[in-house]
């Protein structure tokens, strides 16, 4: 397992995933977001080959919608 801190909460996640698959997990596929990981944006084109790796800070904001 590594420890990977995600929106400020430590987490213990399989070795190998990637950040598609932390996506995945959380139900937020297809969402309009942004993932920030130790303090660089994640371009979505490379969501799934981003490798998440012991010690990573990430950082996912979900876009709200409102009127």
């Amino acid at each position: 397992m590594i420890q990977v801190i995600v929106n400020g909460q430590p987490e213990m996640l399989a070795p190998g995933l990637t950040v598609l698959g932390l996506l995945e997990a959380r139900g937020l596929v297809g969402k309009r977001l942004a993932v920030e990981r130790n303090g660089e944006i994640v371009p979505k084109a490379r969501h799934a080959e981003v490798a998440l790796t012991d010690g990573d800070r990430l950082e996912i904001v979900v876009a709200v919608g409102g009127g």
